[in-house]
């Protein structure tokens, strides 16, 4: 099997973080964004992983290049590196990825992180993820018949059709297909609102018979935003916590009170301090005489007399700050 991780956007809603860092690399709980991706799609699956295609923006640089092929070294696979140089849709961003759409592909938009109970079915041609939401307008949806077979793709309908959202995760049984359906697309410059869409490939390949089913997960997780991205820290502490090792041997505590869930990093020292609930402090951290909580510390960052909650703060950031929501990109100072 294939995984093919669209990633190209700038990521301009997580700014300044994004400045300096390609958002699906920014930290969750211990770990980038886009290896708990790969995580969790290789916990749906006994098939062997044998190439990781990231489709990223030129800009990214070489560093993130480097961090994504060491993440699907991870687990065994092939890094693929792809480069999607103008935002034209999500059908183009995949098929930048040419070379790895064959055989059994499974796809994952890399702002998508969900909490799922499920095995891939390879018997199926096709699989769409979806989860149900309130405001339907803002997403592609589904119609579903009553044994479960896709019966309609509307991209962000203007009026009620289903409230079915597709959350960006899929399953192809046959690559080779995708790939003709898309490149049929850009050949004839058939676009949907001003892009080349997943969903009108979807949609010719439906028409022509094959069978689109759907999944639905627990939880569908965004890291959009600031916000979005602590709140998604909260759920990823609460559902790995009893799977994965939140506090590394290296860590130092002295003379403080740790309020679970946390993540503590390699080589983080906690001096008369009060950390957590829910903070993720990264490698190298030092928090002295502060209280830090539902906030992600970036790398070699340092945290001094402050009362911090609700912050993203990024790498090597000197913050000492008074009560406060903050949000400081990467080597930022705040008093």
């Amino acid at each position: 099997m294939n995984i093919i991780i669209p990633m190209a956007g700038m990521g301009k809603r997580m700014r300044p973080h994004t400045l300096t860092t390609p958002k699906p690399l920014i930290p969750i709980a211990g770990k980038p964004m886009v290896h708990r991706i790969v995580e969790d799609i290789a916990n749906t699956t006994n098939q062997t992983i044998d190439e990781i295609a990231f489709i990223i923006n030129p800009a990214f640089g070489e560093e993130a290049e480097r961090n994504l092929v060491a993440v699907a070294e991870k687990f065994g696979a092939k890094g693929r590196i792809f480069y999607q140089e103008s935002p034209l849709g999500t059908a183009h961003a995949i098929l930048c990825a040419e070379p790895c759409l064959k055989g059994n592909i499974f796809i994952a938009f890399a702002d998508t992180l969900f909490k799922a109970a499920f095995s891939i079915d390879t018997n199926k041609e096709a699989i769409i993820w979806t989860q149900k939401v309130e405001d339907p307008s803002a997403f592609g949806v589904v119609k579903m018949d009553e044994e479960g077979l896709i019966t309609e793709f509307v991209e962000k309908p203007k009026e009620f059709v289903s409230d079915l959202a597709i959350i960006g995760v899929y399953y192809f049984r046959d690559g080779e297909n995708l790939r003709d359906e898309m490149k049929y697309l850009l050949d004839n410059q058939i676009m949907s609102k001003g892009e080349y869409q997943l969903t009108d490939a979807m949609e010719n390949m439906k028409n022509k018979g094959v069978k689109f089913y759907t999944g639905q997960v627990e939880e569908w997780l965004d890291c959009g935003n600031k916000d979005a991205t602590l709140y998604t820290l909260e759920r990823m502490l609460d559902i790995k916590k009893e799977h994965e090792t939140m506090r590394h041997e290296s860590a130092v505590v002295e003379n403080s009170t740790i309020i679970q869930p946390c993540f503590i990093g390699a080589d983080v020292c906690i001096r008369n301090a009060v950390v957590g609930p829910y903070a993720s402090l990264e490698t190298g951290c030092i928090i002295e005489n502060s209280l830090v909580s539902y906030s992600i510390v970036g790398a070699h960052s340092a945290v001094k007399n402050s009362i911090i909650k609700n912050s993203l703060l990024g790498n090597h950031v000197d913050c000492r700050s008074k009560p406060d929501e903050l949000s400081l990109g990467d080597y930022s100072f705040k008093l």
